[in-house]
């Protein structure tokens, strides 16, 4: 007895279940041959009366006794600690104990067949499509599968046992009595399917099956799934092979494989670690779209993706970038200027925003097509916050607030056709702030969702206007570039002098809003350097020179005088840290992250010096 007791006690990961027997013969033919009919301790792990001693005692103070009177018996040589797996329970950490019990199994050999040919054949494809390399490992290599599960909710098994006979029947519909014997003595297994079971019937059991029902014939099959790598083979698979043998047709032909969410430090969210994010909490500090948007922006194809509270703020403030823009253009918008707009009131800028806006249909719409939808967010984010409202929105207002422009409507069509149509390619990544401002532009409409995807098109109309306004955004860039270095105030305007032949035209049409960007009381074009003031700074781009005149910008005594000051700062402090990393006693002594901050202090302010110094030298 105390033998098989011994045998169940140092394997707690292999629990033995004995059936009460009178001599130790029985037990070890009963552990050699009837395994499935040896019990220890019931479900609550509370020991069973196979030794009457320990009956009624938990596993814990039971082990405890046996090796008490082990050690009494003088059976045990040693006793020693070793690390070894042991299952814990995720809410309480309490050891698993591992029981033997009866449970249903479905036998899958002829189930994989047909599924693992879908896949081969390319019926079903994943994506990325290395993801078909972990699928057909686990079905080629596929164990019968354990169906029942001893919870609460579920479907029920549907396997029914006579209490006089034993006869075990299953049925579709519970009999009233057993076949066998006739008993009307009947109760159904208290099991219920495996989760993953029931979730495998998904495809077609939400549409009605086994009815031929109008979803049904609408619906089925579907065409991609959109799922995490982790499920492969607890969901995807299943799903397959059950619609194969139930429907005789595959569920989808696509599945998209997505990466999980984990912590910023890259870790699977678990409550163990406690790093699990509420979603609710993340939504109340910066809702919805916007903890949708900064996880899709980040996603690379069935990359897991890091979430962070940084990335969600940034595209909160994405969304409220777009919700001022759409502000903007509606206060400015009245229908009389739509409705009067003519295409060849159509200004440079104009036809360049439209151009771009062509070639991000076409980018956007290839990119989600190939399921990379982290890169359709980027160039969707990159166009809306770049493109539309730091230039464009800008170049619009001198249009906008002047009563004689005779390009107004023009200006106005193309704020509201530009936000309209990026919207709609917005949506699917922001669906409530885009639906909300859809239904301030369209009062009439019913919903964005509704709308049809922006039109493609092969050809752009307008590849010579974007080159041009590249140029002049690049022209602007600089200016912009010089006065910031001069600390030159935006109220201090200044004149602009171009030396071009080739873009005389281009500044022209550009000069509104190149005023306005460009700090400019006056722009000149002239086809040579003729009095253009001595004291000038000069910026070339392409076959274009601009010069502004330098006493415009600054006063060059207070100037000299300012940055003179400024380099004698940063020479102290270029001095002093050189004298600190030179000082061997504190090499030795301090932190390595005190000499490396100092060592960056260092290298920092050397740059800052350098730049001042060229200041002096350019100015001088």
């Amino acid at each position: 007895m105390l033998l098989i007791l011994l045998f169940f006690y140092c394997v707690p990961r292999g629990v033995v279940k004995l059936t009460p027997a009178h001599d130790f013969n029985d037990y070890e033919a009963g552990l050699r041959h009837n395994l499935e009919q040896i019990e220890v301790f019931d479900e609550t792990g509370t020991m069973l009366d196979l030794v009457p001693k320990y009956k009624g005692m938990d596993l814990k103070t039971a082990r405890k006794e046996i090796v008490k009177d082990l050690e009494n018996l003088g059976a045990i040589e040693k006793i020693e600690d070793y690390v070894h797996n042991v299952g814990k329970c995720y809410r309480c950490h309490d050891t698993v104990e591992p029981r033997i019990s009866m449970q249903w199994f479905m036998r899958m050999k002829e189930l994989a067949e047909p599924a693992i040919d879908v896949v081969k054949s390319g019926k079903v494809r994943f994506v990325p499509d290395r993801f078909d390399k972990t699928y057909l490992h686990w079905m080629e290599n596929i164990k019968d599968w354990c169906i029942s599960r001893q919870i609460w909710w579920g479907h029920r098994i549907p396997a029914y046992y006579c209490e006089e006979c034993g006869e075990i029947m299953v049925a579709n519909k519970a009999p009233s009595e057993c076949k066998n014997c006739k008993s009307k003595k009947i109760h159904q297994d208290p099991d219920t399917l495996d989760t993953w079971f029931s979730s495998a019937l998904w495809p077609f059991s939400t549409m009605g099956w086994p009815e031929e029902t109008e979803d049904f014939k609408y619906f089925y099959p579907t065409n991609t799934l959109v799922t995490a790598y982790d499920i492969i083979f607890f969901w995807v698979a299943r799903m397959i092979f059950s619609s194969l043998e139930h429907t005789g047709k595959i569920p989808f032909d696509t599945v998209f494989m997505h990466g999980l969410v984990r912590d910023a430090q890259g870790r699977k969210m678990s409550k163990s670690l406690g790093n699990g994010i509420d979603p609710i909490d993340i939504i109340k500090d910066y809702g919805a779209d916007s903890l949708r948007f900064s996880l899709v922006q980040n996603m690379t194809l069935g990359n897991d993706v890091k979430y962070s509270a940084e990335k969600a703020g940034a595209a909160k403030n994405f969304a409220n970038k777009i919700w001022n823009a759409a502000k903007f253009v509606i206060s400015n918008t009245d229908k009389q200027a739509l409705d009067n707009y003519k295409k060849e009131d159509l200004k440079i800028e104009d036809k360049w925003l439209l151009n771009k806006l062509d070639k991000l249909v076409v980018e956007v719409t290839k990119h989600i097509e190939k399921y990379e939808v982290g890169i359709a967010a980027i160039k969707i984010y990159d166009f809306i916050w770049n493109e539309y409202c730091d230039w464009y929105i800008e170049m619009s207002k001198p249009r906008l607030y002047s009563e004689e422009s005779k390009t107004k409507n023009a200006c106005i069509y193309v704020l509201n056709y530009v936000l309209l149509t990026f919207l709609k390619l917005l949506h699917p990544f922001m669906p409530f702030l885009t639906e909300k401002i859809y239904q301030e532009l369209n009062s009439q409409k019913l919903s964005i969702m509704l709308e049809t995807w922006p039109e493609i098109k092969d050809k752009f109309e307008y590849e010579e206007e974007e080159k041009g306004i590249e140029i002049i955004k690049n022209i602007i860039v600089n200016i912009r570039n010089i006065r910031a270095n001069m600390n030159v105030v935006p109220s201090k305007k200044t004149n602009l002098i171009f030396v071009t032949t080739k873009y005389e035209k281009l500044i022209k049409e550009a000069e509104g809003f190149l005023k306005k960007l460009g700090f400019a009381e006056k722009i000149t074009v002239q086809a040579d350097k003729k009095e253009i003031p001595e004291n000038s700074i000069s910026i070339v781009s392409d076959s274009i020179e601009l010069f502004i005149p330098f006493e415009e910008l600054v006063d060059i005594e207070k100037e000299l005088e300012r940055l003179e000051g400024e380099r004698k700062k940063l020479q102290n402090e270029v001095e002093r840290a050189e004298k600190m990393l030179n000082n061997k006693g504190f090499v030795e002594k301090a932190p390595k992250e005190k000499i490396e901050e100092e060592q960056i202090k260092l290298a920092k302010y050397k740059e800052m010096l350098s730049t001042v110094e060229k200041r002096i030298s350019e100015i001088k």
